[in-house]
């Protein structure tokens, strides 16, 4: 792109403004910061406010000095390309910074624990530890989730929830779970990959604590008070069923029940959100500390956020033109063979032409504090404040509600009536007694569902589908 190009653009992931040199040690770290990033563009002669080109006043002089302090002040060496070039009458220099092979670069005067900068939209944020780790693993080619757990046996598996995601595809013996490199071979002896727990661990939490999803819907546009929230512990690829359920049951609020199924009436864009949940927990860096995935329904927006920030080298303007790096190869390969993900790449161009079609507006992704953020706006307002008048406690309190087993499988019902064997799958329930005696029958006695085929109620075709009452009990979010 030509400087005139670069002018008329603002600041950014890969191209920043200096008036002049005054300043080295911010240069010296958006240079750091680009070379671990993206790559990037430092036009120094240019006020960053205007972007207009007020030149310096002595450029052989000045490229000189930044070069020495590039070459003194940044490990392991770093050799940009500086040039002196002119636009509207003023002498510019121009920086450009590569993605680097050696990363992570630091400052020598900081360290490499402390010196390490990434590049977050037009801001340079200091790296820490797990995401130090991260760099040096994408330039060796590792990926967190295939590496193994040393410490753990295959029994560490919940191999029931891995056959039951996968059944109707394929057998899990030991040959597949190597296959899929849910084991891996570490030392002689057959362990679990890191990614093989993130799916599919028994205590998943304990060896990573942030794997899990936080669901909120808040009441107006920002978090200062929540309606009603849910905490996901589940298998990654049942997450996205769950998380859809939540958003589902709060688009719902007010809806017309018996046009709710058509996909033209859904105030919020469904299927795109749905890619942005598979995104968000396959693309996630999960040796990050600090926070899960989560996913905020507002009044006027929908965000989807995970941990980690783009993976070097890739951009937002990449990601929307089909540019992927798979972060995750277990976790993605697992969710490709679940026919969760399509097509490597596609996922984000279709969030955005999918959004488009169905006439929402069009999302935006951001990157802030060391993570990934999808955004929703609404079409329209859906406003939570009105159903208020059943929730218990204080206005910042969550609903009671939100936690009924009985709204729960109501809410799993929104898509059309499903076998006692399919509820239980949905709701994430092994145990039968405990279906049948805190969600089925309690939904059944109070006239919330109804059989499908009442004449024969042991029938292995029995079904379950809501009734006018329960339609009434989901819109309200509350039962009797």
């Amino acid at each position: 792109m030509t400087i005139s190009g670069l002018l008329k653009q603002s600041e950014g992931k890969t191209l920043e403004f200096k008036r002049d040199v005054s300043s080295p040690r911010n240069i010296l770290k958006t240079v750091v910061a680009f070379a671990n990033t993206a790559g990037g563009v430092l036009l120094i002669g240019v006020d960053n406010k205007t972007r207009k080109p007020v030149g310096i006043a002595d450029p052989l002089e000045e490229e000189e000095r930044l070069c020495n302090l590039i070459a003194d002040a940044v490990m392991p060496r770093l050799v940009p390309n500086v040039e002196i070039t002119t636009v509207e009458g003023k002498t510019l220099l121009l920086v450009e910074v590569f993605l680097s092979s050696l990363r992570p670069h630091w400052l020598k005067s900081e360290g490499p624990e402390k010196g390490v900068y990434v590049r977050l939209g037009s801001t340079n944020r200091q790296a820490d530890r797990e995401l130090i780790a991260e760099l040096r693993r994408s330039v060796e080619g590792v990926s967190f989730d295939e590496m193994p757990m040393p410490d753990l046996s295959i029994d560490d598996l919940d191999l029931d929830a891995a056959q039951r995601a996968f059944f109707g595809e394929r057998e899990l013996n030991e040959q597949a779970l190597l296959t899929l490199k849910l084991l891996v071979r570490d030392q002689g002896k057959t362990v679990p990959s890191k990614g093989g727990m993130l799916l599919f661990g028994h205590n998943r939490t304990f060896h990573f604590p942030d794997c899990w999803v936080q669901c909120g819907r808040f009441i107006g546009t920002d978090k200062a008070r929540i309606f009603d929230h849910i905490e996901i512990d589940e298998p990654l690829p049942q997450s996205v069923d769950s998380i859809m359920l939540f958003l589902k049951k709060h688009a719902m609020r007010g809806a017309d029940f018996s046009e709710v199924r058509r996909r033209d009436v859904w105030s919020i864009p469904l299927e795109p959100l749905r890619e942005a949940v598979i995104n968000a927990l396959v693309h996630a860096d999960w040796s990050q500390r600090g926070g899960p995935v989560r996913v905020a329904f507002f009044d006027d927006r929908i965000e989807v956020e995970n941990p980690g920030i783009l993976p070097p080298g890739i951009t937002v303007e990449d990601m929307k033109q089909g540019v992927s790096k798979i972060r995750n190869p277990v976790i993605a390969r697992v969710f490709r063979e679940l026919r969760l993900i399509e097509q490597w790449g596609s996922g984000v161009p279709r969030i955005f032409r999918e959004t488009k079609e169905s006439g929402f507006p069009e999302p935006s992704i951001v990157e802030l504090g060391l993570r990934v953020r999808f955004i929703f706006p609404l079409a329209k307002k859906i406003v939570v404040e009105e159903q208020l008048e059943f929730q218990t406690g204080s206005p910042t309190q969550s609903p009671t509600q939100s936690t009924d087993p009985v709204i729960r499988l109501l809410s799993a019902l929104v898509d059309g009536p499903l076998s006692s064997g399919e509820l239980r799958k949905r709701l994430n329930l092994k145990h039968r007694p405990t279906f049948r005696e805190n969600y089925l029958h309690p939904a059944l006695e109070k006239g919330y569902i109804e059989m499908t085929i009442p004449e024969k109620p042991s029938s292995r075709l029995q079904k379950y589908r809501l009734t006018e009452k329960g339609k009434r009990a989901i819109r309200k979010g509350e039962v009797e």
